[in-house]
């Protein structure tokens, strides 16, 4: 799960369980907001974690020969 989805679970988590009222006799709405943003913000922890994993160290090795050319004209 990426950023994108992550935020969009936790909106749409946040929307169920603070501004719908609206009542299902087999779903607890509410719950199910709660719930999906719990999954959004692991999501997000998770997809944060593996991107810092995710970058080298940075170092670059650059290696430079140099060479002395045929002497000057006689």
């Amino acid at each position: 799960m990426g950023i994108g989805a992550s935020i969009f679970f936790i909106a749409v988590g946040a929307l169920l369980a603070f501004a719908v009222d609206y009542q299902l006799w087999w779903l607890d709405i509410t719950v199910a907001g709660w719930v999906l943003m719990v999954v959004g913000v692991l999501g997000l922890l998770l997809t944060l974690l593996l991107w810092s994993r995710r970058r080298g160290s940075g170092s670059v090795v650059e290696r430079r020969d140099y060479r002395d050319g045929p002497g000057p004209p006689l």
